[in-house]
């Protein structure tokens, strides 16, 4: 049986309860010989701030570099609010990101039958939705240079973000989203804003050559990015595959978040370039909300997108898609069941806690493997 080594990095906030609810799973699989996974945890964020001075120590940064996958939970809160900006708790994930080399973010919008009516649009706009946002991670206006404050001769202040890109990061997250519309309705939309910026002028140029060249079975279309956000609250359903910017792709995936009834709900996977000789990708698997840090140590984190999240490391870090489609089932079932924490409760839902959710979760999935 093949050995996968996985980092677990918690972080801040609920994070360290949601990984809690992942890695029940993991030892669930491990003790019925699904699979063998190796697990080490680490620290990051705000949490790596208070043990090392650093948002993610260079101990565990190398753990990272040496695993298969890295389950991540999440970093932040008011109590780091005034560190130095260079070693704020969310510069542990940003780091991660840059030195693994990740610049494929992939964050599914689904929407549960069970949640329809938890949506903010109405269920008939929601139901059955399954949306695929594809956003570059390490490019553009967050990695820039120059970025800085100056103080100019007459005393004003001058802020600078540089929105850049190059040819080959366009390219390459436009194959990632065309290969993946191949394996779902074939349909990729490609958000950018190329009637004011540059950027998406050499965006749209490099999309429209690599579809042609590469990709002609694939449906594509072209949207600029704010009429993709009105889009995704008027008519969501249209859309497969979006491919856009890291800019973009941040604001456009918690609008998709959103309908889907919480950000809770809502994984992600983020994904390196294959290994020349392996084939393999370096990859990060965490939970789109964030540490939500009033509600930590309470029982009432949503764990769902942490493990969907596990679903996901399953399914493109070690090729057990059949077992990622059993944990989303599963899910679905748990849901079904008229159960929610908090963050997604309805009208007539029992709300249980974050360990309840994540046992219930457990028990249909092992009900599915029989």
């Amino acid at each position: 049986m093949q050995t996968y080594r996985v980092l677990l990095l918690a972080g801040d906030g609920i994070g360290p309860e949601i990984m809690a609810e992942a890695k029940k799973i993991l030892d669930w699989m491990n003790a019925q010989g699904i699979a063998r996974f190796e697990t080490e945890e680490g620290l990051v964020g705000g949490a790596a701030y208070d043990a090392h001075g650093v948002a993610i120590s260079e101990e565990d940064m190398d753990k990272a570099l040496a695993a298969d996958a890295v389950l991540f939970g999440a970093v932040g809160g008011p109590k780091w609010d005034d560190v130095p900006y260079d070693v704020r708790p969310e510069a542990g994930l940003l780091r991660l990101r840059k030195d693994l080399g990740l610049f494929a973010n992939l964050r599914p919008a689904i929407c549960y039958p069970a949640l329809a009516d938890a949506s903010s649009l109405k269920r008939e706009l929601v139901e059955g939705l399954d949306i695929l946002i594809v956003r570059e991670l390490t490019g553009g206006v967050y990695f820039g240079q120059p970025k800085e404050i100056v103080t100019l001769e007459s005393g004003e202040k001058r802020a600078v973000d540089s929105q850049l890109y190059f040819e080959h990061e366009v390219e390459r997250i436009a194959r990632v989203a065309f290969d993946l519309a191949r394996t779902r309705r074939n349909l990729v939309h490609s958000s950018d804003k190329k009637n004011v910026m540059k950027t998406g002028v050499l965006w749209d140029e490099v999309v429209r050559r690599v579809h042609a060249a590469d990709y002609a079975d694939v449906e594509l279309q072209h949207i600029l990015a704010d009429n993709c956000a009105m889009q995704l609250v008027r008519q969501p359903k249209q859309f497969d595959v979006i491919v856009t910017d890291n800019l973009f792709g941040d604001i456009l995936s918690d609008v998709a978040a959103m309908l889907t009834g919480s950000l809770g709900m809502l994984p992600s996977a983020s994904l390196g370039a294959p290994d020349e000789a392996t084939g393999k990708r370096k990859a990060l698997y965490e939970p789109v909300h964030g540490s939500a840090p009033d509600i930590a140590g309470q029982g009432k984190a949503n764990p769902i997108a942490m493990i969907a999240s596990l679903a996901m490391m399953l399914r493109y870090s070690f090729d057990m898609g059949d077992w990622a489609e059993k944990v989303e089932q599963a899910i679905a079932e748990a849901l079904a069941e008229g159960v929610a924490t908090a963050d997604i409760a309805r009208e007539g839902s029992r709300i249980i806690s974050t360990a309840e959710m994540g046992d219930l979760i457990l028990n249909k999935l092992q009900a599915l493997a029989g």
